[in-house]
């Protein structure tokens, strides 16, 4: 009995094991977004299914469930399974059109990584982009193993949190108005978003 008890053990550990490591799955995550973003068809142009691909990728390497609960912070556990399903759909949107945004820019730089630091279920991906004309920038993944896959739950540009920068903007606005105020902000913001990216296709 012990010593099958001390296989299923072994058995389980290794099924629960990431297949990838944190810098491999971000790095991995970006080259495809930028391969994507470099594609074209046959006549030069960009084809119609690209964001759609970018978005399968973001939401690979990214914990949407986690970034939104910690972006809403203390007002999270206020709100309805309902309420909590729909602003991580909706930051969800915005997350995805801000990082797609930033790897576009990043597109036809140099990307290095630096460092990888790793504390039990949770690691830093340290990178930076080396433009040819500017400073460099530098870009930290902070990340956490989730079913067995490691996934980014903040992103710091020069060292500005995006958890951080978004959870200010919204307790300021459920503080000086509503969160009903907050959600009605992101549908517009998402909405007047998504104009501006077909207008862009």
């Amino acid at each position: 009995m012990g010593k099958a008890f001390a296989a299923w053990l072994m058995v389980a550990g290794a099924v629960a094991a990431p297949t990838t490591g944190p810098r491999e799955a971000v790095e991995s995550a970006v080259v495809r977004v930028i391969d994507v973003l470099q594609k074209t068809d046959a006549s030069g142009r960009v084809p119609s299914d690209r964001r759609v691909e970018i978005k399968r990728i973001a939401r690979e390497l990214f914990d949407f469930d986690e970034v939104a609960r910690r972006a809403l912070s203390r007002h999270w556990a206020g709100r309805s399974r309902e309420e909590q399903t729909e602003f991580v759909g909706l930051f969800t949107d915005l997350l995805e059109r801000s990082y797609m945004n930033r790897i576009e820019a990043y597109a036809g730089e140099r990307i290095l990584y630096t460092a990888e630091a790793l504390d039990g279920t949770y690691a830093t991906v340290r990178s930076k982009v080396v433009p040819q004309r500017r400073s460099e920038i530098l870009i930290d993944y902070k990340m956490h193993l989730r079913d067995s896959h490691w996934q980014v739950y903040d992103v710091l540009i020069d060292g500005v949190s995006f958890v951080s920068t978004y959870r200010s903007q919204f307790d300021r606005v459920i503080q000086a108005e509503s969160y009903g105020a907050l959600v009605e902000r992101l549908r517009k913001r998402n909405l007047d978003t998504a104009v501006v990216d077909r207008k862009k296709l």
